[in-house]
């Protein structure tokens, strides 16, 4: 059935919802076999949740598509303060347990039930801040020199410094590099001179080897728990640096990661088979199930519809002429690709585990839900780009219209 000129499918992108679409029935399918192997008792109960969180996520998204900038633009100050005022909560409502567990203290449990992840919705917020920063700026700022390009920078740090802050003292370091992703790519977009950005790369690449050789030399690793550096943090880059020098013990989980993919070979052991356990192989280890149970071949699909998925993004950027929704997209896509090359750089042993999610396959409801309304916000920009063509093709016909009319009389 054809597509009616003018009416709301016909400004859905639904090439855009396509690669979504699939992510999530292999994030869906994976949750199962992860479940089914570790915990088969609570298969319905974690599959029927994923699919509740699922469903909510793509109510909010279609909500979202129909936002208009005029819209956001207002209520973007108020969503960034109610995530910094969120993000609070976890420390003074959460469980010692799950703490001691992960290492973090970024969830809100009341009363010993878990409810959600307030850095994930932060995310979005956050974008959503910066965006909105860029583009008042460059209006009272046309052409900025280095000096002004100084002051934008401050006034993305005043954004970014309390959500950094209070990931710190959440001892989350995972979600605190990935706001630095996003800062990083929003502030390359923005403009500034690379005449202030190259100093700060190579600052920042010189203190990353520095603290390398600091941490392999001879009690390195003493020194830094002394000076406060959490005991999971160091032993997480022990194991990227050397998985299987303690694979009984601290460097388990990615030992039986590297073990897991490797075992699947080309096209996998086979659907809903594993030989190995490996600890929260639902949410931040997904990527083992399709490396163990579809091999290459599954890893590489993946990727492939990520890929499909950004460059649709991409596409949809580049269409738009809204500098808002532009920078927005710069964002989220900036988020995505940083969540995908982290984890599944984890699981395959390439960077150290941090604990993000791989988004639209991991088990959680928060960052189902906040990709979700990340793509919501992206299908808004390609909604509110057919609805201004329309709007102009409407107008040219109503002139052409009026401009027969005179000549006929």
């Amino acid at each position: 059935m054809s597509r009616v000129k003018g009416s709301i499918e016909s400004r859905i992108d639904y090439s855009l919802i396509l690669p979504v679409f699939f992510l999530l029935v292999i994030g869906i399918v994976s949750v199962y076999i992860a479940v089914s192997q570790d915990y088969p008792e609570r298969i319905f109960s974690v599959v029927g949740q994923q699919l509740m969180w699922v469903m909510l996520g793509i109510v909010l998204s279609g909500l979202v598509m129909f936002f208009n900038t005029k819209f956001l633009w207002k209520m973007t100050p108020f969503l960034y303060l109610l995530g910094i005022a969120l993000m609070i909560l976890p420390l003074y409502f959460y469980s010692p347990s799950l703490v001691a567990s992960t290492g973090a203290q970024n969830w809100i449990t009341i009363n010993g039930v878990t409810l959600f992840q307030p850095s994930e919705f932060m995310k979005i917020s956050y974008i959503i801040m910066m965006a909105r920063a860029i583009v008042s700026f460059h209006k009272r700022y046309p052409q900025p020199a280095v000096k002004e390009d100084f002051l934008l920078l401050g006034y993305l740090l005043l954004y970014t410094l309390p959500a950094l802050i209070l990931l710190y003292l959440q001892s989350d370091l995972g979600t605190a590099l990935v706001f630095l992703a996003i800062f990083a790519g929003m502030t390359l977009l923005s403009g500034v001179s690379w005449k202030i950005l190259a100093p700060v790369v190579m600052v920042g690449v010189v203190g990353l080897i520095g603290f390398l050789v600091f941490f392999l030399s001879p009690n390195g690793t003493s020194l830094l728990h002394d000076l406060g550096m959490p005991t999971y943090q160091i032993n997480r880059i022990t194991a990227w640096l050397d998985p299987f020098r303690n694979a009984r013990s601290t460097t388990y989980q990615q030992a039986q990661s590297l073990i897991a993919i490797g075992s699947g070979g080309l096209k996998g052991i086979g659907f809903n088979q594993t030989n190995l356990l490996i600890p929260v192989r639902e949410s931040d280890m997904i990527f083992t199930v399709i490396g163990e149970d579809f091999g290459f071949i599954g890893g590489v699909a993946l990727i492939g519809l990520y890929l499909l998925l950004i460059y649709r993004m991409l596409r949809i950027t580049l269409k738009s002429n809204n500098r808002f929704y532009t920078y927005i997209s710069t964002g989220y896509i900036m988020m995505v690709l940083f969540h995908v090359f982290e984890n599944i750089g984890a699981a395959t042993g390439l960077l150290p585990l941090t604990g993000i999610p791989l988004p639209f396959i991991s088990q959680g409801g928060s960052s189902m839900i906040s990709n979700l309304i990340g793509v919501g916000l992206v299908l808004s920009m390609s909604y509110q780009h057919h609805l201004l063509e329309e709007k102009r093709r409407n107008k040219s016909r109503a002139y052409k219209k009026i401009t027969i009319k005179r000549v006929e009389s």
